[in-house]
């Protein structure tokens, strides 16, 4: 019987020497490892030098080929001179040596990477408002659509960031060639999804770049509400009427908030004769800051210029105004309204006529006409409202000569009214106050009925009083927050706030009710407003409005209160006949309060105005009784 063959793995040598030499292989690579790893350890600090050295000489040359050509030589020249000092001062090349090695050691030191991009809450957000944009980005029939159903967003929003909140605050989104965004529709559809979706409560700013098709949204933070009423570094014809974003003006102001002082970047409106927008329209809901909007402007131009205010609203919200110096009226009834915006169409037209011969004359324009003069009116329909019940003429009406003229006369007219009664405003009022605000919450379709221009910001639905929007001409709209300028006697009012209006107000020339005499003034002359010649007329509906002196008329006693009559001639039953003006009969035959069936309205204890010789501005006071005309 044959027998078989032994196995080959037992009559040959050779696998038995391949694994001998399989396991010399593996404890070689095993040495090798081992000391590999020694000498990484033991050259670790060399390799972290030269790694530095490395990346400090490819700053140092980014830094060379950043520099311009014409700075290349002195900054060699430097970098030599400092070599050379180096090398001259005792131990210097030794210590350069170390600080060279040490900055290479720094500089190549192991960083922990930073974990880039957005974590899972961030990314479901981002997605879930690139599924809510598909709708309104995406075409039919696109063969590369920017956005699509499960599509990639990163490829949409380039750019995102978020608050520590994990709140978006920065997003540039790009968007397709055929979007239609020079559309109002179009955009206002974006920007509502944006705003759903990013967080409501918070205003958003849409920076829309039609160029290259993006849009970036960023979250903008509340304006500050702790800038008080004070002194504005600004120039004779500048006011300050709030403040704004530091990233759409190019202007800041240095003020006081609190305790600190800042800068805070201002909306500055600029009148006179060289301003594109010299009158004002202030619209909002009440309570959103209207009134202290004026009396903020008020005790701005009262540095510079006159000021005439009428109160519609009837409410005393401007007493702290009256008297003082530079304060012509603070009217609240439709009588006194009446004959001061009288006095004050008549005003604008004698400093027409005046500046116009002093040109023609070849001399300067004289001092009175150049003298700036506010005419501030709050609410004024509802004196129309009266007028049109006592069957007497609207005041807006005395309105039309400042507003049309008033640039060239130095005459500016701020108009503040309410949303309700905007219809009510008279078509010269709408016409020519090209300087706009809106004050309050407000839509973005009122927004654009009263700016012209929709507001590039979401408008969120509370806000603090004297919060809203401004625009300037043909300028683009910017936020607004009106300077906290409280009324001074308003028991509410806090002590901060109180002090820091009563400090800018002017002296008083007039005495409140119950007080003492005031300081004396220039006797007072009975002067009638309407010069022979200087005024053409209008025909017999003129009125004249005459300076008379209280009591017993007498022209010496400096302390008596002085008082402003009308005479209406339509009542006294013919064509209204002006007196000249050094007649002391001027009110002769008025027909005093009452007599028509109509109760005289008081006039308080508003200051009023009046003109003395040679057109200089004179305030005096009014009785708070109706007063009679004497004869």
């Amino acid at each position: 019987m044959a027998r078989r063959p032994l196995p080959r793995i037992l009559t040959s040598g050779q696998p038995l020497a391949r694994m001998t030499n399989s396991a010399s292989l593996a404890r070689s690579r095993e040495l090798a490892r081992t000391a590999a790893e020694s000498a990484s350890d033991v050259f670790h600090p060399l390799i972290i030098i030269a790694r530095g050295l490395r990346r400090l000489a490819a700053a140092g040359r980014g830094r060379w080929v950043a520099t311009p050509k014409e700075h290349r030589g002195p900054m060699a020249f430097f970098v030599s001179a400092c070599v050379l000092v180096v090398c001259l001062v005792p131990y210097g090349p030794l210590l350069a040596l170390i600080t060279l090695m040490g900055a290479g050691a720094w500089a190549g030191r192991e960083r922990t990477p930073v974990e880039t991009g957005p974590g899972d809450a961030a990314t479901e957000r981002l997605r879930a408002l690139y599924e809510a944009l598909v709708p309104y980005l995406s075409v039919d029939g696109d063969p590369s659509p920017l956005y699509a159903p499960d599509g990639d967003w990163e490829r949409a929003f380039p750019e995102y960031a978020f608050d520590d909140s994990g709140r978006l605050e920065r997003l540039q989104l790009k968007y397709p060639a055929y979007f239609t965004d020079g559309e109002d529709g179009a955009r206002a559809r974006i920007e509502q999804v944006l705003y759903a979706k990013a967080g409501r409560g918070r205003e958003y700013h849409f920076a829309w770049d039609e160029l290259t098709n993006q849009l970036t949204l960023t979250a903008l933070g509340p304006l500050p509400t702790d800038i008080a009423a004070q002194r504005f570094v600004t120039s004779p014809g500048e006011l300050v009427l709030g403040f704004t974003d530091p990233d759409f003006v190019q202007r800041t102001l240095p003020v006081t908030g609190g305790e600190e002082t800042r800068d805070a970047p201002p909306v500055v409106w600029r009148t006179g004769p060289r301003s594109t927008e010299p009158h004002l329209l202030a619209l909002g809901q009440p309570g959103t800051g209207a009134t202290t909007l004026l009396r903020s402007l008020a005790l701005q131009a009262l540095q510079h210029g006159d000021v005439l205010v009428i109160d519609g609203g009837g409410t005393g919200e401007y007493g702290c105004l009256a008297g003082r110096r530079g304060v012509l009226g603070v009217e609240s009834g439709l009588a006194g309204a009446l004959a001061t915006l009288e006095w004050a169409s008549h005003e604008t037209e004698r400093r027409l006529i005046a500046a116009n011969r002093a040109r023609q004359a070849g001399r300067p324009a004289p001092d009175d006409t150049r003298r700036p003069l506010w005419i501030l009116a709050d609410r004024p329909t509802a004196l129309a409202h009266i007028a049109s019940a006592e069957g007497r003429e609207d005041p807006q009406q005395w309105l039309q000569v400042p507003l049309r003229h008033g640039r060239a006369a130095h005459v500016t007219v701020v108009v503040a009214e309410h949303f309700e009664s905007a219809e009510l405003l008279s078509e010269p009022v709408r016409a020519h106050t090209k300087a706009r605000v809106v004050l309050g919450p407000a839509t973005a379709e009122e927004v654009r009925a009263v700016l012209g221009a929709p507001p590039h910001t979401t408008p969120v639905a509370q806000v603090p009083p004297g919060r809203g929007y401004a625009r300037l001409g043909t300028a683009p709209v910017l936020r607004l927050q009106v300077p906290a300028t409280p009324d001074p006697l308003d028991d509410a009012t806090g002590q901060a706030h109180r002090e820091a209006v009563l400090a800018l107000l002017p002296e008083r020339t007039v005495p409140a009710d119950g007080a003492g005499p005031a300081e004396p003034v220039d006797a007072p002359q009975p002067v009638d407003i309407r010069k022979a010649g200087d005024v053409p007329k209008r025909g017999d509906a003129r009125k004249t409005v005459d300076v008379r002196t209280a009591g017993d008329g007498k022209a010496g006693d400096a302390r008596k209160p002085v008082d402003i009559r009308k005479v209406d001639a339509r009542k006294a039953g013919g064509a209204a006949a002006a007196e000249p003006a050094d007649g002391p009969a001027a009110a002769e035959g008025a027909p005093q309060d009452g007599e028509d069936g109509s109760a005289g309205e008081p006039v308080g204890a508003a200051a009023r105005a009046a003109h003395g010789k040679g057109g200089e501005p004179r305030v005096v006071n009014g009785s708070a009784d109706p007063s009679r005309s004497e004869g």
